[in-house]
């Protein structure tokens, strides 16, 4: 695969559901352009867990607000902000308007730092960076998600059903694209990449692919 060096700052949005690929593509683009990575759905994890640990309320709306407006990127890196109490935490830190507030204004100055940025999440390409140079938009069928996190979830031995994986998908799809507020699709401009038959590597070159053809135009 040939390698890009950018002349100028590049701003790349990757949305899509959960266990399409986005987020492998989103840190396998990073490396291969030297670009900063944000994974955007770390930040309601962090910001719950950081209110957890400081002994807060998690249903304080003010003290939620206050505590993503002072959100580093370092809090992201935290070992902890994966498993179920993570997302159970953020879930609980995600209904405060401030908090979102908060958090899009996060996300929008990482993205237009002077190198330009990968952001991964939902709606970036649509809400949180409309302006991006290169907007994709990462999918699979909800079956082979379903079997994707299933796998997954053997792999660290949990014991879980099929269908009852496949089950969920589908109501947060549903729920992620009936959303009143940024519901989950693609930019008008986006680039569908449908990686239910493709490996890591297809899919980056795929990628890999837009990037040099915005190169050229530009």
């Amino acid at each position: 695969m040939s390698e890009v060096s950018l002349k100028r700052p590049l701003l790349i949005a990757i949305d899509g559901p959960a266990a399409a690929g986005k987020g492998t593509l989103a840190q396998s683009l990073a490396g291969r352009l030297d670009l900063p990575y944000l994974d955007t759905g770390l930040l309601y994890r962090s910001i719950g867990k950081l209110m957890r640990i400081a002994g807060l309320d998690l249903d304080d709306a003010q003290a939620a607000t206050i505590i993503a407006e002072k959100l580093t990127p370092d809090d992201l890196q935290r070992t902890d902000l994966r498993g179920r109490e993570a997302g159970e935490l953020a879930s609980r830190v995600a209904v405060h308007p401030g908090v979102r507030a908060a958090l899009i204004a996060f996300q929008r100055d990482f993205a237009h730092g002077p190198r330009g940025a990968v952001l991964d999440g939902r709606d970036i390409g649509t809400v949180i960076c409309p302006d991006a140079d290169v907007k994709l938009y990462v999918t699979a069928s909800a079956e082979v998600r379903a079997r994707r996190r299933t796998d997954e979830l053997l792999a660290k031995g949990r014991l879980v059903d099929y269908e009852a994986i496949l089950a969920e998908v589908k109501a947060r799809d549903a729920r992620d694209s009936g959303r009143a507020e940024a519901p989950l699709r693609p930019a008008a401009d986006a680039i569908v990449i449908d990686t239910s038959v493709l490996g890591p590597a297809e899919v980056l070159a795929m990628a890999m692919s837009v990037v040099e053809n915005w190169q050229k135009m530009h």
